[in-house]
């Protein structure tokens, strides 16, 4: 009977999870606004233009890639840092939800979240002018599986080991450097030389260069695929190994 009920509990969990996300300021400012200014800029300064013309051909994968990290990292993570610090984890844990209920509800909610972004950062850049492939769409929805869970992986590792306040000053610049630098917004081509190796190994420049390759030209990009699918498993088994509940 639990089995069969654990699904409904994951469902009703995620659909909390998701409203306390939504009614969160700092993270629709994380999650809507960051992105939408990214775009906006992307498309109507000479800012980006290592980016290449159009913009925001190559732009936008991008923009949609920074949606996963402030969605399924920095913001599940800082939400997780404090939910342990008050004793929620260790309290949700023991209910008939359970710990791996918890989590899955937690990646429900990510994705929830994920689906409003893309519906307004679609919207935008199309008002914009973006023409995405549209062949490339499923290829796209592909890429972005692993790299939820990646990120959504390593924000609990990190949430499950540090002190809140430490997670909330992590996250927080692990976000802008990997926008900045990490073959997220710009492409690792685009960067230096000597840092493109280093780069081209970061589960960022894995999911930019995948959701480029499905949006630019509708090709799926079987090595960004794998990698994310890599850095999944190993910080998934991290998390499981290192995470605190309390």
């Amino acid at each position: 009977m639990s089995a069969t009920r654990l699904p409904f509990r994951v469902l009703r969990h995620g659909g909390y999870e998701t409203a306390a996300m939504l009614r969160n300021g700092e993270q629709l400012v994380l999650a809507i606004a960051l992105p939408v200014l990214a775009l906006t800029a992307i498309a109507l300064t000479p800012l980006f233009d290592v980016l290449g013309a159009p913009r925001l051909e190559s732009g936008t994968p991008g923009v949609i890639a920074l949606c996963v990290l402030s969605t399924a990292f920095t913001g599940q993570g800082i939400a997780t840092g404090f939910d342990r610090r008050y004793g929620v984890l260790r309290f949700l844990s023991t209910t008939p939800l359970g710990r791996g209920g918890l989590i899955l509800g937690k990646v429900v909610a990510v994705g929830a979240v994920l689906v409003i972004q893309l519906a307004v950062i679609g919207t935008a850049a199309v008002l914009f002018g973006w023409q995405p492939a549209m062949e490339g769409i499923l290829p796209a929805l592909v890429m972005l599986i692993p790299g939820i869970a990646a990120f959504t992986a390593l924000g609990l590792l990190i949430a499950g080991t540090l002190r809140p306040e430490a997670t909330l000053a992590v996250t927080n610049l692990l976000w802008i450097l990997l926008a900045a630098a990490g073959g997220t917004v710009i492409p690792r081509s685009s960067l230096p030389e000597a840092a493109q190796p280093l780069v081209g190994l970061l589960p960022s420049s894995a999911l930019g260069d995948g959701l480029r390759a499905a949006l630019q030209t509708g090709t799926f990009d079987p090595a960004s695929f794998a990698l994310l699918c890599g850095w999944a498993a190993v910080a998934g088994l991290a998390a499981v190994r290192w995470f605190k509940w309390s």
